[in-house]
């Protein structure tokens, strides 16, 4: 992702910064028999190893998990790749495509309009978090055991169990789900609705917030009424229900309807651009850019969304330049 521009900061990716704080880089060429011993050493002397080469393309080199887990039986092997270790092995897998065959794509973007994909690479984030979640789990049964094992992860099973209730509704209700814009399929009020200015999400999700949402808005009577009584009755009449509401909200501007409905206890949000979620995370406390590196090198960030109460998170490393720590790492894999 080096190349991947624009945007950039200086000459590179802004991509690449952003996924890559708290790495050390040495450059080998598996080609070189020189190189293909300190790759080996290096998962002999590892805790974890996490590779992503096609399914089987790391055994020419020796760097398989059979090979790498023989000379380290604690070792902890994660793959991930586009679609599994078996029939889908020869099938390249990138984020886009995963998001046009897991059904993801026909779900996003307008009713009566083409299939989009979402905004970022989310099953190459979800596959990534999983396969995290994964090593933990081996690396605690290693704990107790003192024995590693291998760990797979695939893009196309992310994608499935990552569509949540969607996945359930065919596989459990054999319903195939389709289009709705940004409109939920089993809860109402849950969308953008607009106000005097622009739109505002709005999020009543049960009865208690329904009611909530409606005495913040002048209309309290209407809960009472049976074709909004519950939720499955506002999500089968909410074209009768939406310009009930949205007369209400006409009356308003966005930020005047979000701080009266968050000051009610209803979640609501305003549709920011990335500046605006940064700056209301800023307004929330919430310190969202850090400082990764020191000095020159130093470079601001996206903060670790994880707190912990002993182990504060640290941010020593920037994003390396190419084969940076070769020449350390190099003598150390010779050591």
């Amino acid at each position: 992702t080096r190349s991947w521009t624009p945007p950039a900061r200086g000459d590179i990716s802004t991509y690449y910064l952003g996924i890559n704080r708290g790495k050390r880089s040495i450059v080998l060429d598996l080609r070189d028999e020189g190189d293909r011993e300190l790759a080996r050493e290096l998962a002999r002397r590892a805790d974890v190893m996490i590779q992503n080469f096609k399914p089987g393309g790391l055994a020419k080199y020796g760097l398989d998990a059979a090979t790498t887990r023989g000379a380290n039986p604690g070792l902890v092997y994660a793959s991930i790749s586009g679609f599994g270790q078996r029939e889908g092995a020869a099938v390249p897998g990138y984020d886009l495509m995963v998001q046009a065959i897991s059904g993801l794509m026909s779900l996003t973007g307008a009713a009566d309009g083409p299939p989009y994909r979402a905004g970022i690479s989310v099953f190459d984030v979800m596959a990534g978090t999983h396969a995290v979640i994964g090593i933990l789990a081996a690396l605690r049964h290693r704990d107790a055991t003192g024995e590693g094992q291998e760990v797979e992860v695939n893009l196309l099973s992310s994608a499935l169990s990552g569509l949540v209730n969607h996945s359930s509704a065919w596989v459990a209700g054999g319903v195939v789900p389709f289009r709705m814009g940004n409109a939920h399929p089993s809860v109402y009020p849950y969308e953008p609705l607009p106000t005097a200015d622009r739109d505002l999400i709005v999020a009543a999700p049960n009865d208690r917030l329904f009611r909530k949402l409606c005495v913040v808005l002048g209309i309290p009577d209407v809960p009472d009424d049976p074709r909004f009584a519950r939720n499955k009755d506002r999500t089968v009449n909410r074209e009768e229900l939406r310009p009930i509401l949205l007369e209400r909200l006409a009356t308003r501007g966005a930020q005047e309807w979000f701080e009266l409905l968050v000051d009610a206890g209803v979640p609501c949000g305003p549709i920011n651009t990335v500046d605006g979620g940064f700056a209301m995370a800023e307004k929330f406390g919430l310190e969202p850019i850090v400082a990764a590196g020191e000095g020159e090198r130093a470079l601001p960030m996206a903060r670790n969304p994880i707190t912990f109460s002993a182990t504060p998170t640290a941010y020593p490393l920037p994003p390396p330049e190419l084969d940076e720590h070769g020449v350390e790492l190099r003598k150390w894999l010779a050591s």
